[in-house]
């Protein structure tokens, strides 16, 4: 059992929805990400999802374009994403963290995806989210990843119709992550009404819990959301208070308001 199948079990004994929180490595730098990072487990945050800077992040709005050119900037990387998360776990070996990016930077750094999946699982990664490899790619890092004994978290969408669902959910674990707006992050907010019939379809299909993100920025959202799900996700709204050099317990305290929000769900 992975820490994300563990804290999902928890959750459900609790009665309680789960509150994902994403933040990007290396913004606004180390030391400060990582100052965040090991804050959000006190602040109530069930599973943080860890993004991973890269130049061409399709599925992002532009706050969180925004930060990963800030953390490019000044050097942030896969490999410091990884050094940061290792120093993580000198603290908290508990908390779920899932890597979230694109192939090209797995792909393209030395040892290719063997050092990478060797590397992510010595650093305590537990779960992979990458937006641009679709199922007909699974052999290419999916597989691989599942045999390191790290969950692939698969993104469904709006237009993820009947027929397409079966190859989405086939060699997904953890969680499955619905996207609850046609667009990027940052985009319209999420409508729970919509929502709920969707979280039905993919729970019944993939028999895994099923997360919600994209369009969740307050905590009467989240608990919207998160009332019609297994839980959500809020990444842009955090990331923007971050980019605008927000004090770090001002930052939390907003994370802890939206899990709370999450957990009333």
């Amino acid at each position: 059992m992975t820490r994300i199948d563990a804290r999902f079990q928890a959750l459900r004994a609790d009665k309680k929805k789960a509150f994902v929180a994403y933040m990007m490595a290396s913004d606004p730098d180390d030391a400060t990400a990582l100052k965040i990072m090991r804050g959000l487990p006190g602040a109530g945050v069930d599973v943080i999802e860890l993004g991973m800077p890269f130049t061409d992040p399709m599925a992002d709005g532009p706050i969180i374009q925004a930060a990963g050119q800030r953390a490019l900037a000044q050097g942030g990387s896969v490999s410091r994403t990884l050094a940061m998360l290792r120093a993580f776990r000198k603290e908290d070996d508990e908390t779920p963290v899932v890597l979230m990016g694109y192939y090209n930077p797995i792909y393209a750094r030395p040892g290719g995806v063997e050092g990478f999946l060797a590397e992510a699982s010595e650093a305590g990664v537990d779960g992979l989210i990458i937006v641009d490899l679709p199922p007909e790619e699974d052999d290419d890092l999916c597989i691989p990843a599942a045999k390191a004994g790290l969950n692939f978290i698969r993104l469904a969408t709006p237009t993820t119709d009947d027929r397409r669902l079966p190859a989405v959910v086939r060699n997904t674990s953890g969680f499955v992550y619905y996207v609850s707006v046609t667009g990027i992050t940052g985009g319209p907010a999420a409508d729970a009404a919509e929502v709920a019939p969707e979280v039905a379809r993919i729970q019944k299909a993939a028999n895994l819990p099923v997360v919600v993100g994209f369009g969740i920025s307050t905590p009467e959202a989240a608990e919207s959301v998160a009332s019609v799900a297994d839980g959500c996700v809020v990444g842009s709204a955090i990331v923007k208070m971050i980019g605008a050099g927000r004090p770090v317990p001002e930052i939390l305290q907003f994370v802890a308001d939206l899990a709370a929000g999450a957990h009333r769900g």
